[in-house]
């Protein structure tokens, strides 16, 4: 038994516990009542595993066997799980008995050709309701594939609302979601915020981010470096010794977000420079409400969305890189990502500072995000402003506060 249409996957890459989540973990930020098809399923997998465990009430799940197991296998594996679990799991024959749901999983990386990506998105399409995403990964080695990967770059591209490098799998995959048609913009209030294997657990509530791991990476091969080419100097202390507080500048911690539906969170970690009313041409006729707060150097620089909603915008204004804390700031190199909400525009800027200057942002157009989730980080000290529609909302800090992102209440709608 194969998937359909038929593509060469991989078996010899293995699905682990951690790409299992990332597989599966559009299906497990819903809140509210969803249905996933997974596409491959083994009895033994993570992947089913993981799926399984992202069950809520009201959800449903259907499974299409893979070919390293068969429908009898897959049955008395859901059975022997209990009631609970086999009421809410389907187990099919063949992909064309399946009802479309609301995320469709592939449950093994994919290594064919550019074509077989194809037939395999063009045959997924019935199966698929309005605003589905389809999760589908592929070997993150060179010469893995024959073209698989390169195609599901491409459709990242053009319908890409989520990727993710998982380095803890044997290979490395790259995980794809993609959403072929529009989601609605009030889906975000019931998404928790999005789950992301690429950083580095530390303890259970402290990350730190992919960028800290390849700087200190670094750190340490420069000290390694140092040491071989002069083993009787003391030079290669110094980036050794840089390496811990370089990845603790890139510390993610978990946050609890407030329950309060009204609430607006903060972006970013930092104290408050700035909260005025302003308009800006380029999102809106309207008058907004901004809050600005900078970030030390010794402030968390993993920035959140303020609000749950759908992106619709990303853009980089060219500027300089004045002290973030100073009126020259307004000129600095910005990120700016737009988002639609059930309360109008809201924008999040990420702003460069005297010594940042890099800004990742990892929400594409398209994708929905929960409030307090993850949006990317500004390296070495920086701003973010959130612009809010003035005549919607209240602002519940002043200049001077301190916040922590995704917990402080900076607004609350009105």
């Amino acid at each position: 038994m194969t998937p359909f249409p038929a593509v060469a996957t991989a078996p010899v890459a293995g699905v682990g516990p951690r790409a299992a989540r990332a597989l599966t973990a559009e299906f497990a930020r819903r809140s509210t009542a969803s249905s996933a098809l997974v596409l491959g399923a083994d009895h033994a997998g993570d992947v089913v595993a993981a799926a399984l465990e992202a069950l809520l009430p009201g959800d449903t799940l259907t499974l299409v066997p893979s070919d390293r197991t068969t429908p009898s296998l897959l049955r008395d594996h859901i059975t022997g799980l209990g009631s609970w679990i086999a009421d809410r799991v389907r187990i099919v024959d063949a992909l064309p008995e399946a009802d479309p749901a609301d995320v469709v999983i592939v449950a093994e990386p994919l290594t064919g050709t550019a074509e077989d990506v194809r037939g395999l998105l063009d045959g997924l399409g019935k199966y698929l309701t309005n605003g589905a995403v389809v999760t589908v990964a592929t070997p993150a080695v060179p010469g893995r594939t024959a073209g698989a990967a390169a195609e599901l770059f491409r459709q990242s591209a053009l319908f890409g609302v989520g990727s993710d490098l998982v380095l803890r799998n044997q290979p490395p995959i790259r995980v794809h979601r993609l959403r072929f048609t529009p989601a609605e913009t009030s889906v975000a209030a019931t998404l928790a915020p999005a789950y992301r294997p690429s950083s580095v657990p530390v303890t259970r509530t402290m990350h730190i981010d992919s960028n800290g791991v390849a700087a200190a990476g670094i750190a340490l091969g420069l000290a390694a470096l140092a040491r071989s080419a002069r083993p009787k100097s003391k030079l290669w202390l110094l980036p050794a010794l840089a390496a811990a507080p370089i990845a603790a500048f890139f510390r993610d911690p978990e946050r609890d977000v407030p329950g309060d539906a009204d609430a607006v969170v903060a972006a970013s970690d930092g104290r408050v420079l700035s909260v005025e009313r302003l308009r800006d041409e380029r999102f809106g006729d309207g008058e907004f409400l901004r809050v600005a707060v900078f970030l030390s150097v010794l402030d968390v620089h993993v920035n959140r969305v303020p609000v749950a909603g759908r992106v619709t915008d990303y853009f980089v204004e060219e500027g300089g890189y004045a002290n973030a804390m100073t009126a020259a700031a307004e000129h600095n190199v910005a990120a700016y990502t737009v988002l639609d909400t059930d309360h109008g525009t809201v924008v999040v800027a990420q702003r460069t500072g005297l010594i940042a200057r890099r800004i990742v942002q990892r929400t594409p157009v398209g994708a929905l995000v929960a409030r307090g989730e993850r949006l990317g980080l500004i390296r070495f000290g920086s701003r973010t402003d959130v612009y809010l529609p003035a005549d919607r909302a209240e602002a519940k800090v002043a200049a001077g506060d301190k916040v922590i992102g995704a917990s402080s209440v900076i607004a609350r709608w009105i």
